[in-house]
């Protein structure tokens, strides 16, 4: 009986190993499984092979008045060109990377169902990102929550004021972990480590191995807790009889 259960739960574990390596968030503009789409817009093309993004998503995400969200990068006056670049690698990273499955989690939001947390991002992806980024404005340290929606795009909130970026964030880890509450986790691994995640890349995607490295330290602390609880209840029955 132990071992047919121990059978069970070991197949089971192995499907979801393979659904959560590849797979499309429950959100606002996600498609609800990955595949290729043939051609997708400027600094999403990187996904085009295999992607939880429509073409028209990817296009939006380069508007400064997307659609997607009415999410307004102006905010605190102009944004800087090679600091927008990073907000939209991240949006296209956002929408369009089916290997996010070890870091999503479910949420009760109007607009998702399901959210990243914690992703791990590779140190020059988030230490370029914040250098890029350095001499621009905003209000806010959480992005995600707290503007004043009233004219139907986010503005700064009353009674805050929009500061220097490094008045705001004043280290890559703390934008990279701060700016969309938790969503990404600051590193000091490198691209070359295979144990984080790239925001920018070439084809092919490098982050489906990192994925698969994340979720079989998951599936091995799994098994040997399985393990060690039948372990312990063959012995119980020992015990009893």
């Amino acid at each position: 009986m132990w071992l047919i259960l121990a059978l069970l739960l070991v197949l089971i574990q192995g499907a979801l190993f393979e659904d959560r390596l590849n797979m499309c968030m429950d959100a606002k503009h996600h498609k609800v499984e990955p595949g290729p789409e043939g051609k997708l817009y400027s600094q999403c093309e990187p996904w085009s092979d295999n992607a939880c993004c429509t073409a028209n998503t990817t296009e939006e995400a380069h508007q400064d008045n997307s659609y997607l969200y009415n999410f307004n990068w102006d905010h605190c006056g102009p944004m800087s060109t090679k600091c927008k670049k990073h907000f939209v690698q991240d949006t296209c990273f956002y929408e369009c990377s089916p290997h996010l499955g070890p870091w999503i989690q479910e949420v009760d939001q109007s607009w998702r169902k399901e959210r990243i947390l914690d992703v791990p991002l590779c140190k020059e992806d988030c230490e370029q990102w914040w250098e890029d980024c350095k001499d621009d404005f905003t209000c806010k340290t959480d992005w995600h929550t707290g503007w004043n929606w009233g004219s139907g795009i986010n503005k700064c909130p009353d009674g805050s004021k929009c500061r220097k970026w490094t008045e705001v964030f004043p280290t890559p880890k703390s934008m990279c972990e701060q700016i969309w509450s938790n969503s990404y986790l600051y590193t000091t691994y490198t691209k070359n480590s295979g144990r984080c995640m790239q925001l920018w890349f070439t084809k092919p995607n490098p982050n489906k191995k990192v994925a698969e490295y994340y979720l079989n330290s998951a599936q091995q602390s799994q098994s040997f807790a399985l393990t060690t609880f039948l372990l312990l209840a063959v012995m119980t029955l020992f015990v009893i009889y």
